[in-house]
Order: structure tokens, then sequence, then C-alpha cells
């Protein structure tokens, strides 16, 4: 399967442009501009340091909500639908994605449209239109997108999201990028005009240009948003996650047939430090996202099939569309460690969280395996290059790498090579640990569950056919008995109908 995945990979890698350029001048936005002339495409990405930690308190949303009014609404010059009769016949979108700490708008054209797009995308940044019946559309689909599709409809990201604003009670970090619903329904359309004047300045904006980049767009570009304040108030600093002690589970009750499970805690390092690649192949041995080269996926899935995946993570993740690629500009300040088991039968969810941790405590305990490191280190050596397989990835890596002092996939293929498998079992064994964390469960039957956990009774595995192998029934009894040090004080539920209402 690995073989197949590095075939697959290696069949498929694109050639990468040129290095990125220095930021630009210390006044006005930062410019990375990577230089393609045969590429007929030209990717724009405007990224700000602007996020869902920039929201006041009791407006929680503001800043997804002003992301929404620059991309899927009007500017002074044309409505949404007229915006959309412009973008059809240059086959360009307005793409945004709003994170805790960023907000990119990008997009990818054929430079024949350039110049007609970049008015169009300028024109949106620099003079939204700011109507009313554009602000109650977009404030009613995110109201939706909380209180329908993620309380009810979402498993995943519900327990997700609950996993942040458990790890991250009282911090920035602790809502959803969206809102909350008392948050929301404060917010106002002169509070969105005030939040685009303040926070999205030429301080906080990174340009990024890839692609078939023609000679002067960089300057055109900078003078049009010279219109931009300079400057805006400074982001407060943020403070440290709480600290955890001892096994935390919370329990997010509501009705259904399953159970999402995510379990984490805070990490001290980011990309910046030097264990971060150690800790990430780590990671990718245990739950690399989306494939069987994980043990989670192979152990949890493929020998018992509890699920659909598993998989782990050492920084916020976020799957670029219908890919399994990692979207880029996403970087935090601070980052978890975080185990995804997505839905299992309700009635398995006590073994799943138990083999989750097994299996973890295994890889703390013994260590990577030197056969699992070589393959992880090849895998990651082959993958990585995908990550900046476009224009508009490899530029979205290239800001990324301004921000974070070192771009990823670069790091990776200068790392792997003379990384040891020493380093990566002490990254892990300094910076992972099962005995202070948080658990969240998402499904049906919270107070059953509580109970079953507390009373340290067997969660036992019932196949529904006949025919597993009597290794893997053996290891079934060491798991379905493995012990979770809960204890009452550290357990709270919450119906999923009340989370993130303020």
């Amino acid at each position: 399967m690995r073989a197949l995945a590095l075939a697959l990979v290696a069949a498929t890698l694109a050639a990468c442009g040129a290095a990125p350029t220095a930021p630009g001048p210390a006044a006005g936005p930062r410019f990375v501009v990577q230089e393609a002339a045969a590429n007929p495409l030209v990717a724009i990405r405007l990224v700000f340091e602007v996020g869902a930690v920039d929201d006041p308190p009791g407006k929680e949303g503001l800043a997804a909500l002003t992301g929404a009014m620059l991309a899927e609404a009007g500017s002074a010059k044309r409505t949404y639908a007229e915006l959309l009769d412009a973008l059809y016949p240059m086959a360009a979108r307005l793409d945004l994605h709003v994170d805790r700490e960023l907000t990119t708008l990008s997009g990818t054209v054929h430079r024949d449209n350039l110049d007609a797009y970049v008015d169009l995308l300028l024109d949106q940044v620099l003079t939204p239109r700011f109507d009313a019946a554009d602000f109650t559309r977009l404030r009613e689909r995110a109201l939706d997108a909380l209180t329908k599709t993620l309380r009810s409809e979402d498993d995943e990201a519900l327990g997700k999201e609950a996993l942040e604003a458990a790890l991250y009670a009282g911090h920035p970090y602790g809502h959803p990028v969206v809102g909350t619903e008392a948050g929301l329904r404060a917010i106002t359309l002169d509070d969105v005009r005030a939040f685009h004047a303040q926070q999205l300045t030429q301080a906080r904006l990174i340009v990024g240009l890839g692609g078939g980049v023609p000679p002067g767009l960089a300057d055109r570009l900078r003078a049009r948003l010279a219109a931009l304040p300079a400057t805006g108030p400074a982001r407060a600093a943020l403070p440290p996650a709480p600290a955890l002690v001892g096994q935390h589970l919370f329990l997010v009750d509501k009705p259904g047939r399953s159970t999402a499970i995510s379990i984490g805690h805070p990490l001290g390092i980011t990309r910046k430090d030097p264990d971060f690649i150690p800790l990430f192949l780590a990671a990718s041995y245990l739950g690399e996202h989306r494939t069987f080269n994980g043990v989670l996926m192979q152990n949890m899935r493929g020998k018992r099939g509890l699920n659909y995946g598993d998989y782990a993570y050492v920084e916020a993740f976020v799957q670029d569309g219908w890919s399994t690629l990692p979207l880029p500009n996403i970087l935090r300040q601070q980052q978890r460690f975080e185990i995804w088991v997505r839905p299992v039968p309700a009635d398995k969810a006590g073994f799943a969280l138990r083999q989750a941790l097994y299996e973890t405590d295994r890889l703390l305990k013994e260590g990577i395996p030197e056969a699992g490191f070589e393959e992880t280190r090849d895998y990651l050596l082959a993958f990585s290059r995908l990550w900046t397989q476009d224009a508009d990835r490899r530029i979205g890596y290239a800001v990324d790498g301004v921000l974070a002092g070192g771009e990823l996939a670069a790091a990776l293929q200068a790392r792997l090579p003379t990384l040891t498998r020493d380093e990566v079992n002490a990254a892990l064994r300094k910076h992972l640990s099962t005995a202070n964390l948080v658990a969240v469960l998402a499904g049906p039957d919270a107070a059953a569950l509580q109970a079953k956990l507390l009373s340290g009774e067997a969660t036992p595995l019932v196949y529904d056919t006949e025919g597993t192998p009597a290794e893997i029934l053996a290891e079934d009894k060491i798991i379905e008995v493995y012990p979770l040090a809960l204890d009452p004080a550290r357990i709270r539920t919450v119906p999923a109908a009340t989370l993130f209402d303020r």
C-alpha cells in the first residue's frame, strides 16, 4: 500500500517555481512573488493577519462575517450577482478562508483575464458594498452553519470544535471561527464596517503572487492597496493555553447512532521549533490524514472496521477541498496535538476511545520502529512535494514560510534525509502525553457512557461478522479494559443544542 502511494506521488509531482522573494519594504503590504513565465495561470493570495482571535468579546464571528462580506457580497461598483456574472467567463473564483489567526482571499486566473480579475478582487477588498441584504443573508447563513449544521448534522466537526473549546476555555481560540449564537446575533452591519476599517490594514497584509506573473503586477497592486489604512490597533498577545492536569472527559450529548471522538492537548512548539519536524513524522506514523500509512488507521479501521478514518496531527489541519492535502495559510501561534477518530457506532465508543489511547501509549513506550520510521520518512519526502504542486499552493506555502520563518515542504526536504529515529522518539516522548489531555465524545446517551467509563468496566468490541483473527481478539481483551484515569470532577456534559450559544 505504501509503495503504491509513493509511486502515485512520484508520478504526479509538479515542478516547483522559483524561490520566493524577500518580504516587501516595511511600509505597506509584504509581497511574496514566485514567477514561472511559462505558466499561463496567475495565482493571487491576499493573506491578512486577521482572524477569529480578533473578534471583540460578545461579537464572536465578526472576523468570519467580515470576510464573507468581502468574498460573497457586492462591491461599490457591482452587486454580488454582477460579481458572479463577471467571474463566470473568466473561469475564475474568489475563494475565502477565515481561520483563527489568518484571513485569506485567493484566486487563480488565466493571464489573459488577469487585469479584469485584479480589478474585481481589489474592488471587493477596498470598496465593499456593505449592503444590508447581503449582511442579513450571510449572517443567517452563519447562524444556520452553527445551530443546524454544526450542532446537528456534522458530528466530526462538532467533536473537533468541542475539543478546541475544551482546550482553550477563556482563550481567543476557544470559540468556533464562525462565531457563537449570541455573538452572531449581536453583530451589526456597522460592526462589520468598523472591523474592516480597523483590522484589514496594509501592515497586516501579505500579498502572494505565483505562476505567470507579468512585470509590474506587484507594483500595481502595491499602489492600489495603499488605499487600505496603513496600520490599525495592535493585536493583543495571546495568553497561554490553560494548563491540563489529568485526563478530562467532555461529553457532547446529541441524538444519533454514532459517536465522534477527538482527543488532544496543547503543544508548546510550532514549526519554528527544532523538534517540530521529528514530531511531525511521529504524527504521520501514528495517523497520517486519510491514508492507511498510520497505525491508528491500520489497526482501528483496517483490522477492526471501527469507522472510516483515524488520524493524528501536531498542528491545526484543514483539508483543502475534496483533496487529502492540507490547506495553507491556517498557521497559529499556538498548536495542539490531536487524534481524530471519525464517528463510530455509539456502542463501540468506549472501545474506540481506549484503543486510540492504547495505540498512542504504545508509540510513547516502544518508540517508532525502525521500519516504520524509514517508511514514514520516505513517504513524507514524496508526499510533501505534492503540497506545492501548482502555483496557488506554492504561493500559499511561500506565504506561510514568511510567517513561520521557513517553508514547511522545503524544510522537510532538507531535514528528513538526515533525521534519525532517536530524534523522533525523543521528540514524541518530550511533547506528547496521554496522561494530561481532553477526550471529547459527541454522540447519544452521554449519561450512560459516562457511567460506563467511570465504572472501570470493560467496553468490549462486538463484531458484526465472524472470522476475526485470534491475535486481534486477544489484543481486544487488553484494549477493552485499558485503564482510563477518569475523575468525576474532570468530566463535563453539555447538550449539543446549547454548545457555542455564547
